[in-house]
């Protein structure tokens, strides 16, 4: 399996490339890119820097053009995958049929990913974006049980990355509304689910309260952790109860499950975080590697690390770690 590292500026390729990565992804200082928070991402410069030094060291570069276009914007998104295609990425990630069928026809030679923001989650789907788009590699939405990753594996006719570590998102993947309605952009296609114009701190007499858009969020007291501040895993009062009603603040962590990814033909595990800085993406990044290696040489006997997963626990959102929707008993 390859490890995929996020790399939100060229510091954090380096780290990434530096603690073992098979493939790093980046993204392009604009809206096409679903990361698109100010003071991160790459600049032409950076991009021929960052590529010359990931193949120095054996490894890929991603591009991600995973947002939707709208009409008025289109042109930038056919000049982001003209781009990419002129500095030789490695894959272009992208969600969005129109774009998806402008570099297939433009620049046929170019690999395509289908984005998580694709929402791809049946392998009938998996077998329509590639009979119509050449698509090669899929990342699953962070909504299926392994059985049900099991079964797209099974029967999918591209290769299948899956995330391993980060931040979850309980929207359907690539359909998310609730930040556009607080701060008048949707992540979708302005590439920030909280941004930064929107989010403000405070600290009160009940404690340190978070807005989005002038949402409350959370309220936090001394000594709690606070999150940085999104709709979906706010706290809010539901029937007079506060508690967090869609989603806690947690992080998705399937060390325990790489030997089955692995035995079921996962080709590739994603680490989530470009938004995060190069010490985070330098230290998950070491354990993935480890842990990875650990679980291919002997499967048998591999079982996560205890400083591992203290490593990872230290960086976890509400430093709380969950196997999310792979972990169904019921099914």
């Amino acid at each position: 399996m390859e490890l995929v590292c996020p790399a939100g500026n060229l510091a954090a390729l380096k780290s990434a490339v530096d603690a073992g990565a098979n493939a790093v992804y980046i993204g392009f200082r604009d809206a096409t890119n679903a990361r698109n928070f100010e003071g991160l991402n790459f600049s032409e410069r950076d991009m021929e820097a960052g590529i010359a030094y990931a193949r120095q060291h054996r490894c890929r570069v991603f591009l991600a053009l995973n947002t939707y276009p709208q009409p008025a914007g289109w042109p930038a998104w056919q000049q982001a995958v003209d781009r990419a295609a002129g500095f030789g990425f490695d894959a272009v990630i992208a969600a969005d049929i129109g774009v998806l069928a402008y570099a297939a026809r433009k620049h046929p030679r170019l690999p395509l990913h289908l984005s998580v923001q694709g929402s791809a989650t049946s392998y009938e789907a998996l077998r329509f974006y590639h009979e119509q788009f050449g698509v090669r590699r899929a990342v699953l939405p962070r909504v299926l049980s392994m059985s049900q990753v099991e079964r797209v594996i099974a029967n999918s006719p591209v290769e299948i990355e899956v995330f391993g570590f980060g931040s979850l998102c309980v929207m359907v993947e690539g359909r998310c509304l609730l930040s556009s309605y607080a701060a008048g952009k949707s992540p979708n296609t302005h590439g920030c689910c909280s941004p930064a114009a929107a989010v403000e701190w405070k600290e009160t007499p009940r404690g340190l309260e978070t807005r989005l858009g002038g949402v409350l969020v959370d309220r936090v007291g001394a000594g709690e952790h606070a999150g940085y501040p999104t709709l979906c895993k706010g706290r809010y009062e539901v029937e007079g109860n506060t508690y967090y009603p869609i989603e806690e603040p947690t992080s998705l962590n399937t060390l325990d499950l790489l030997p089955r990814l692995a035995a079921a033909g996962v080709a590739a595990i994603k680490l989530e975080g470009r938004q995060r800085s190069p010490a985070y993406v330098r230290q998950v990044s070491q354990v993935w590697r480890a842990a990875i290696d650990a679980s291919q040489r002997d499967p048998e006997s591999y079982r996560p690390l205890p400083e591992w997963q203290q490593v990872l626990g230290r960086v976890s959102e509400g430093q709380q770690t969950t196997l999310g929707a792979y972990s169904r008993p019921w099914q």
